[in-house]
């Protein structure tokens, strides 16, 4: 590709400028970019291609992402930009036309025959793009053939949205340093985060809309219990309280998807007509039952995807492509899909970990136009309302154990294994039988604020919250729901009803409280966080913080400030 055919700095964005001077002026072997679902990764990625190829730096490019496919997103980005990849590229035939810049290939295809990548890289100089580099290491093995492929790479460059795992597999060729505390962290040399990329109107406004409910189940033994969601809770009950109310079959699911249909109504007449919404479910037998129930409610079929081939690549394209209303889909979907017109999102699914949210989140952030808006409903747990509250945290990946101690407000290892799927045709686990759960409004968080008190489904103050104009700026938004929570509050209070605060922003704040004084503690003691976490559950009793009462963190609170 001569140079002059390469794409205009004028063209791209703020960030991506700056990103460029700095990899154009140190031309490392190795960079990170750490960018912002829907920031531009990928045309600033095949911008460094187009001028390493121009200048003859290197005579071939592969791009390395993790599903079949992102193969064929990249290969339609390239072509938009004058490169021609071959996302068809296979193993057993490793021969591409001349006519090409380069090949598509996913890690698990590197990791299937790690020599035969080699032998190729080996042959021309080559310039390798790890999309979504993190996936690198979710497997040993595929960090090692990673490794054997592309060793002798003349230049790498690492993507990612979201540079963080929830283990300690070093991903390869990222940079670990140690940090004040001696623990090694990885390091990346450009970061864009969401709170830049906000402000800056490159991403979207996101407004979480958290929906608790009482949920009810019987045990094996005819014992039936029943939870709310969002109240402090065992790992095991806020586990089948979720997944209770996450079944097609009882009544918080259809309420919620109700709620979010009227949101995607109120957003299409508001200024976004093609605004398109996403059921994310945690299995195929759901996304088909979840269909079947927007179909009832819609009068419209949805787009269905169930599995990562290219059919499905094909579908979510025509989706992207169209008007209709619904995308159904199972995990798979939640990175790396590039459907701009997504506005409304539904997280239905018991996946609870800070990396699998960050990228299901970032499947409705990118921006088209200013003011646009977008709308997560999700189930009122703990965890999840931590996460929706720090949208804008910068996470690094962290080798070791730091990272897993309870000190960022719950227990994941143990909500994780309590949330571990059982096989059983009528019943969520063994022993477990659902009886149904409902559906009211517990809280709107954005910004890391929380705004409304509890209301019902389907209830006028829920309305108010789902009518909001879809084109407001991050200022405007955050007025509008100070405004509706007064509004609601005066409403109540002058009918004599005594508002029902949401318990979640009392027992957020008090979290937040005991882990500020947990680091102080850490830092004066030199003792461990989760040593000290440890010992004043030792010395206050009661479960991890995650499950805690409010009495029990107040309790914990005077107890570490006498450690």
């Amino acid at each position: 590709m001569r140079a002059e055919a390469a794409p205009s700095t004028r063209a791209l964005r703020g960030w991506q400028r700056k990103a460029l001077v700095r990899y154009l002026t140190a031309n490392p072997r190795d960079f990170l970019l750490v960018a912002t679902p829907g920031a531009g990764k990928t045309t600033f990625a095949l911008r460094i291609a187009a001028e390493l190829l121009s200048d003859r730096t290197v005579d071939t490019v592969t791009i390395v992402v993790p599903t079949e496919h992102l193969k064929f997103q990249w290969a339609a980005s390239a072509a938009g930009q004058g490169l021609a990849l071959d996302p068809n590229f296979s193993n057993s035939n490793a021969q591409t036309s001349s006519e090409f810049h380069g090949v598509v290939v996913t890690y698990a295809q590197v990791a299937s025959h790690p020599a035969r990548h080699r032998v190729r890289t080996e042959a021309r100089r080559t310039l390798v793009i790890f999309d979504e580099i993190h996936h690198a290491g979710d497997a040993k093995s595929w960090g090692d053939a990673l490794r054997e492929a592309f060793s002798d790479a003349t230049r790498r460059l690492a993507l990612t949205g979201t540079p963080f795992r929830s283990d300690d597999s070093p991903i390869p060729f990222v940079t670990y340093e140690p940090d004040n505390e001696g623990v090694l962290r990885s390091r990346a040399d450009h970061v864009y985060g969401y709170s830049e990329a906000l402000a800056d109107g490159v991403v979207r406004p996101v407004v979480f809309l958290a929906y608790s409910g009482e949920a009810r189940w019987r045990t094996s033994a005819g014992e039936e219990h029943a939870a709310r969601l969002g109240e402090p809770l065992t790992a095991e009950q806020t586990a089948r309280a979720w997944r209770t109310a996450l079944d097609p079959r009882g009544d918080w699911i259809p309420a919620v998807l109700k709620a979010a249909d009227k949101r995607l109504t109120q957003l299409r007449n508001g200024g976004m007509p093609d605004a398109g919404a996403l059921v994310i479910a945690s299995d195929q037998k759901a996304a088909r039952a979840y269909a079947k129930l927007l179909a009832n409610l819609t009068g419209e079929e949805p787009t269905v995807v169930l599995s990562d081939d290219p059919g499905s690549s094909d579908r979510i394209a025509e989706y992207a492509a169209g008007t209709s209303r619904w995308l159904v889909a199972v995990r798979m979907v939640s990175e790396g899909v590039d459907v701009p017109r997504l506005a409304v999102g539904v997280y239905a699914t018991s996946a609870s970990t800070p990396l699998f949210f960050a990228q299901a989140i970032g499947r409705f952030v990118r921006s088209r136009r200013p003011g646009e808006t977008a709308s997560i409903f999700l189930p009122s747990v703990p965890t999840l309302l931590e996460l929706a509250s720090q949208m804008e945290a910068q996470r690094d990946h962290v080798l070791g154990k730091p990272h897993r101690e309870p000190r960022d407000g719950w227990d994941d290892d143990a909500l994780e294994d309590a949330n571990r799927r059982k096989d059983e045709a009528d019943q969520l686990d063994r022993g477990f039988e659902v009886l149904g759960a409902d559906a009211e409004l517990d809280q709107v968080i954005f910004d890391g604020a929380s705004f409304g008190t509890a209301t019902p489904a389907g209830s006028e103050e829920e309305a108010d919250y789902l009518g909001i104009p879809g084109l407001l700026d991050p200022e405007q938004m955050r007025d509008l729901l100070r405004r509706r929570q007064e509004e609601q509050l005066t409403k109540r209070t002058a009918s004599g009803e005594v508002p029902r605060p949401s318990r979640h922003s009392e027992l957020r704040e008090l979290r937040r409280e005991l882990n500020i004084l947990v680091s102080i503690a850490h830092h004066r003691t030199g003792k461990p966080h989760g040593w000290i976490h440890n010992e004043l559950r030792r010395i206050c009793g009661g479960p991890p913080v995650a499950a805690a009462t409010t009495e029990q963190l107040k309790a914990r609170i005077e107890a570490v400030r006498k450690l």
